[in-house]
């Protein structure tokens, strides 16, 4: 992608999938904190997009573990986890994405970089953190830390 090309009219790099089967596996949840954390993914990618994110993929997995969202901002590759609550009683979400989960997610990403023959060292990424709070009303309130951790 050229520079300055980045954003949401760009047209897609050559390595994006459309996976839509996340749909079927959401008719299975049956867990009551499942059905929140997809609820607030889905909320969470909505508001990305409003953001100026392109999601390219959701629920992204291999061996090392699941990416909730893959996403385009700018000129950067975005590997976003999604923290979803009901309340703020056990802390925020970006609290609870610590360091062995963010050595996960960082592995993963890894991978992906080798599926999708992307170089690491020419394509920038970054890690955000989309936290997603549930309120009273029911309605949804997101917050994105963008590069809320780094590879090391």
């Amino acid at each position: 992608m050229q520079k300055g090309a980045g954003g949401p009219a760009a047209a897609s790099p050559s390595f994006i999938t459309h996976n839509s089967s996340f749909c079927a596996i959401r008719n299975m949840v049956k867990d009551p904190r499942q059905e929140l954390g997809a609820a607030g993914e889905d909320a969470a990618c909505r508001l990305l997009r409003k953001s100026g994110y392109r999601v390219l993929e959701r629920n992204w997995r291999n061996k090392w573990g699941e990416i909730d969202a893959v996403a385009w901002e700018a000129d950067e590759l975005v590997f976003v986890e999604v923290r979803s609550r009901s309340s703020e009683g056990f802390g925020t979400g970006a609290e609870s994405v610590d360091p062995r989960k963010q050595r996960q997610i960082v592995r993963a990403a890894k991978m992906y970089f080798q599926e999708k023959r992307l170089d690491p060292v020419r394509q920038p990424c970054r890690f955000d953190v989309v936290e997603m709070l549930l309120g009273p009303d029911g309605a949804w309130k997101g917050e994105i830390i963008k590069g809320a951790f780094a590879a090391e």
